[in-house]
């Protein structure tokens, strides 16, 4: 069994964490923009958050590729979560796709 090497899990980990946070605020600051009838705005704020989500993707997949080549699996608390706030924010570009769709429906019969 590998032992736990701390500095190659943790920085990955927070980095993760880091960028798919500010993409989720970027997803519902989205949100909020198309509820104001900004859709321009929201928009650029999806474009701003696939940017750091994109970051936060590329640190996981050195993740996976470091698991690949070294046959070493390093699971902890950490990368659980930003694991789950990876996932978090995906789900919340979907959803901030979808209010935007929302928005500009309903925005048409006015």
């Amino acid at each position: 069994m590998a032992t736990y090497n701390k500095e190659a899990v943790e920085m990955p980990a927070f980095q993760i964490i880091s960028a798919v946070g500010t993409a989720r605020s970027c997803y519902i600051e989205a949100i909020q923009e198309a509820k104001k009838g900004n859709y321009e705005a929201a928009e650029k704020m999806i474009a701003e958050g696939d940017e750091a989500f994109a970051e936060g993707h590329d640190a996981h997949l050195g993740l996976l590729g470091r698991e690949a080549e070294t046959g070493e699996t390093d699971v902890c608390l950490i990368i659980l979560h930003a694991e789950d706030q990876l996932m978090s924010a995906e789900s919340f570009k979907i959803l901030a796709n979808e209010f935007i769709d929302v928005y500009k429906e309903m925005r048409k019969d006015k």
